[in-house]
């Protein structure tokens, strides 16, 4: 019931009230700052006359200029780390199942996800083969790295469920 009498009153006289602000005078704008009026233009010939002669002071003056700049010396902070170089050795990929989509070439250090799953795949069936060692030598990586990997990094076992018997149900 509070909402109808409140609606009543908000509605009332609207068009008036709408009419009269519209007619209102519209507020004057800020006066606008001076501008420096633009010199004489760019074709003028007095100004391209004065930009093609020479003015002899200002030769003499950059003439008795001399830069001399050199690079300072490059500090290399050696923090215990390996210092990042420009070109890294690179090692071609074991798989290749998308031909022109996959990577052809992948840092040494560094490997793929498709191949992180195949040697967690060849670990995981036959472990006596695929050692930690023989995994860090095939694929470049520290023997660490791999240790890590192989117990930590464990790949998701699918099992498919026969369908059960609505019968034995």
């Amino acid at each position: 019931m509070g909402a109808r009498v409140t609606r009543a009153f908000r509605n009332f006289n609207v068009e008036s009230r709408a009419i009269r602000e519209i007619s209102k005078n519209k507020p004057t704008s800020a006066p606008r700052h001076s501008v420096a009026r633009p010199g004489p233009l760019p074709d003028d010939p007095e100004i391209q006359e004065e930009i093609r002669e020479k003015n002899d002071k200002l030769l003499a003056l950059l003439k008795e200029v001399y830069v001399d700049s050199r690079d300072p010396p490059v500090q290399v902070k050696d923090e215990g780390g390996i210092i990042p170089s420009k070109q890294q050795e690179y090692r071609l990929t074991k798989l290749g199942h998308l031909r022109n989509l996959d990577i052809p070439s992948i840092p040494k250090g560094k490997i793929s996800v498709v191949e992180i799953l195949t040697l967690l795949n060849n670990h995981k069936l036959s472990p006596q083969t695929w050692t930690a060692e023989k995994i860090a030598e095939e694929y470049s990586i520290d023997l660490k790295e791999v240790t890590s990997l192989l117990e930590f990094f464990i790949p998701f076992a699918v099992e498919i469920f026969p369908p059960k018997d609505r019968n034995a149900l």
